[in-house]
C-alpha cells in the first residue's frame, strides 16, 4: 500500500510538470514568440531559404513598426501564408518607385541595410499610405513578390519583428 501511495504521488509530480511546462510553451509560443522557416530567397543575402528564425510577437504591441526593419505578416491575399519582408514606407508617406530608385515623399531612400549597394529596385510605384498602412520589399529586389506587386500591407496583417537566426548554426544572429 505504501509503494502504491508512492508511486500515485511520483505520478502526480510527473503529470505537474508536464502541465506546467506545457503551458508555458504554449503562452510563450502564443503570445511572445513565434517560429518561422525562411521559404525562397526573396530576403536574400539577410535570409536565405531554409532559415529558421524567431519571431517577436511582443514589440509591436508597444510600439509601431519602423523602417528598415524585418516583418514576418499574413500575405494580403492568402492569410494562411506568411512572408518575410523589410518595411519601407510608413503610414502616410508617398512611395514612389522609378528609374530604379525608391523615394519616400520625394526624397532618395539610402538603404544602408542593403549589402550591396548596387541593388536596383526595378517597377514603377506611386502610392500614399493610409494611416494603417506599410510598403514593404524583399532585400532581394530581383526575384521578390512584394508590395510592389499586391499593394500596400495593413498593420493588422504584421505578425512580428524577426529578432533572431537560430538556423543554420553557422549563422547564429541576434537582430536589434
Amino acid at each position: 500500500m505504501r509503494n502504491y501511495r508512492r508511486f500515485l504521488l511520483n505520478v502526480w509530480e510527473v503529470l505537474q510538470v508536464v502541465l506546467v511546462a506545457t503551458a508555458t510553451v504554449l503562452v510563450i509560443r502564443t503570445f511572445l514568440v513565434q517560429p518561422f522557416l525562411v521559404s525562397g530567397a526573396s530576403m536574400e543575402p539577410s535570409f536565405s531559404d531554409g532559415n529558421y528564425l524567431l519571431i517577436d510577437e511582443i514589440t509591436y504591441r508597444f510600439r509601431e513598426p519602423e523602417r528598415g526593419e524585418t516583418v514576418v505578416f499574413h500575405y494580403p491575399g492568402d492569410r494562411g501564408l506568411f512572408f518575410i519582408k523589410r518595411i519601407i514606407g510608413l503610414p502616410g508617406e508617398r512611395i514612389i518607385i522609378k528609374n530604379n530608385e525608391i523615394f519616400i515623399n520625394n526624397i532618395i531612400l539610402n538603404e544602408e541595410y542593403l549589402s550591396d549597394s548596387d541593388i536596383k529596385t526595378a517597377g514603377s510605384v506611386d502610392v500614399t499610405l493610409n494611416k494603417d498602412q506599410y510598403f514593404v520589399l524583399g532585400d532581394n529586389r530581383y526575384n521578390s513578390f512584394d508590395s510592389r506587386n499586391w499593394g500596400p500591407l495593413n498593420r493588422d496583417d504584421i505578425t512580428g519583428l524577426v529578432r533572431l537566426r537560430l538556423l543554420p548554426l553557422n549563422d547564429i544572429e541576434l537582430f536589434q
